[in-house]
């Protein structure tokens, strides 16, 4: 079983101050990067893996989707989004990712917001997705950049001329990376890009969109702080469908 740290009384409190979680979507600078990967939604058949808060399977609903299937290993995260919806369209359950079944060719577009990197068997995964959507369906993720999280301290740093740096050692060594984010110990798995694209093409995927999310001038005007993000990738965002 996956490690459940959103379930961490310590963990989950402080994850739920964050601005993403406090303002739903216009809380994540990356949303509008994902609204323009995303396929029209109108008449679709959505699976939201990692749902949390339920913010995207709202808004699936929101724009056209005929049913949500919004999934996450944390009771907290599925009371919570049940707590805050009411649309019979929409159905929330508690399941672990490494170990997923769906029913076949039951989707026609499987969404997942920052929650592969805390899978370990990636390969099992996209076997299973693939197998869950409808000829032609697309599968839409974002996880933390395998550039950002393959360091065993990722942490800024500052070179020979004071500038910050983000340090990427160890990236071709994949595997568990544990770090102290709210908790101790959150456990993650790193994967390099070329093993997260190949897994993919493997598993009988075609790619539509590859980006690495970088804040715009404008939302630096707004949130100074995001400068940073233009140092290094945080986020690897994909478009791919099912052939």
């Amino acid at each position: 079983m996956a490690q459940n740290i959103y379930d961490n009384p310590e963990f989950f409190t402080g994850y739920s101050q964050l601005p993403r979680q406090v303002h739903g979507l216009d809380g994540a600078p990356e949303w509008h990067a994902i609204r323009a990967m995303l396929p029209d939604v109108a008449g679709k058949r959505v699976a939201d893996l990692g749902c949390g808060f339920g913010w995207a399977s709202r808004w699936f609903r929101e724009n056209g989707a005929v049913s949500v299937l919004g999934l996450d290993l944390s009771e907290n995260m599925i009371n919570r989004a049940r707590a805050d919806t009411e649309d019979a369209a929409i159905a929330y359950s508690i399941a672990d990712l490494d170990t997923l079944e769906l029913p076949e060719a039951a989707f026609d577009l499987v969404y997942s917001a920052l929650t592969f990197h805390y899978v370990q068997d990636f390969e099992r995964l996209m076997r299973a997705i693939h197998r869950a959507l409808s000829p032609g369906g697309d599968l839409v993720f974002t996880i933390e950049h395998p550039i950002f999280m393959a360091a065993a301290h990722p942490h800024w740093i500052k070179d020979e001329d004071g500038r910050k740096t983000w340090p990427v050692n160890g990236y071709s060594m994949e595997g568990e990376r544990r770090t102290d984010w709210f908790a101790e110990g959150v456990l993650k798995h790193h994967r390099t890009l070329a093993t997260t694209v190949n897994t993919l093409l493997g598993a009988g995927f075609a790619l539509r969109r590859i980006e690495e999310f970088a804040p715009t001038l404008d939302q630096i005007a707004v949130m100074p702080e995001l400068a940073d993000e233009v140092e290094r990738p945080m986020m690897l965002m994909v478009l791919a469908y099912k052939t």
